[in-house]
């Protein structure tokens, strides 16, 4: 039975355009041209809630209430005069600002006097595709700017939270909001890799149980490819998180430092199920290689079997097929019937033979 894996958006775009740029400069990196920017905002608070999109970031610049919380989601990273407006309103780093478009930056996180960047992936399943997002975080003291290359993204259950007033989400500063976020990113890696986990365990029955296919090689060179990609977006991740647990600039609050905890507990798991997964995608191959040479040795023992059975047989054939005058046996009423019958109990004593040594 052959595998339909499903197709895989996890290419990296090459960052040929930065370089022999100044540092700082702001140069879209990615696959996802878009025409306008679209700006999703959240600004809420325990007993207020309020939600409108829009296509210019300077209708966030209106949200300075410090009595609330306020979540700017950009969508669109192609238009950087746009999220060069909004960097110079909050005062963003030019380097941030270039890493922020450049879509090709492992996760990562740097702190500055005000805010904290933070950059991660985001992996999960659109129309039977897994894709690979590249998001930013802007953390503030009431605020949180998030960066996205195109719509949809893994933060709906966030939202409805959000909007809901569930949970304690509303009741608590925008650090727990990041770590909202980033727990929704971190629980789909659990879903990318379980979906792997049911690949391997596929191939691995069709290798055991069914006839291999010749395109099953291709299909492990993919699912392969496809482990190492999840590997170098993951693994970064299990750093940025180790690093938010020991930070002490006021940004993240005692009270989230449990769940960041628990957030590195997941990130260390899915990095050790990522590791176990890789060992056993090369085992696939080893396991593909050995099912081939089992198969050839099949074929070779029958061939061997057949070949030692007719060897004496030929030997007795080539001697009396000799053109001498005086065989003695050639003179002989009964000799023809006498040599079959020579032959049959030698073909039948071989067969004896192997089948008492279990080669048969």
């Amino acid at each position: 039975m052959a595998l339909k894996p499903k197709s895989l958006l996890l290419r990296r775009p090459k960052n040929t355009k930065t370089v022999n740029q100044i540092p700082g400069t702001m140069t879209y990196v990615g696959r996802k041209e878009s025409v306008t920017t679209k700006l999703d905002v959240i600004d809420y608070n325990l007993e207020n809630y309020e939600r409108f999109t829009s296509t210019s970031t300077e209708d966030a610049f209106k949200f300075v209430d410090e009595d609330r919380i306020t979540w700017f989601n950009i969508d669109g990273l192609s238009n950087v005069a746009e999220i060069q407006k909004l960097g110079e309103h909050y005062e963003l780093h030019p380097l941030v600002l270039e890493d922020i478009v450049n879509t090709g930056q492992r996760p990562k996180i740097e702190e500055y006097q005000d805010y904290l960047f933070i950059v991660a992936k985001m992996l999960y399943y659109r129309d039977g595709h897994i894709e690979n997002e590249h998001i930013s975080m802007i953390v503030g003291r009431n605020y949180l700017l998030t960066f996205q290359e195109s719509d949809g993204d893994v933060f709906d259950p966030v939202r409805e939270r959000l909007e809901t007033a569930k949970g304690r989400i509303r009741g608590r500063s925008a650090d727990y909001l990041m770590f909202a976020l980033l727990d929704s990113i971190i629980d789909n890696y659990f879903l990318v890799i379980d979906d792997i986990s049911d690949r391997i365990e596929t191939l691995e029955s069709t290798l055991f149980t069914a006839e291999p296919q010749e395109n099953i090689t291709q299909e492990i060179q993919e699912l392969k490819s496809t482990i190492l990609r999840i590997r170098r977006s993951v693994f970064p991740l299990r750093e940025v998180v180790g690093r938010l647990e020991k930070m002490e600039n006021g940004l993240i609050k005692d009270s989230t430092i449990n769940y960041i905890r628990d957030l590195h507990d997941h990130i260390v798991q899915i990095s050790e199920n990522i590791e176990i997964y890789r060992e056993m995608i090369w085992g696939l191959m080893d396991l593909y290689m050995t099912t081939i040479s089992n198969k050839m040795n099949e074929v070779m023992k029958v061939l061997t079997i057949m070949a030692s059975i007719f060897i004496p047989l030929t030997f007795i054939a080539g001697i009396y097929g000799m053109n001498f005058e005086y065989i003695p046996e050639l003179e002989w009423r009964y000799s023809y019937f006498v040599l079959w019958g020579v032959m049959i109990i030698i073909f039948l004593l071989m067969l004896y033979y192997f089948k008492r040594k279990k080669w048969l």
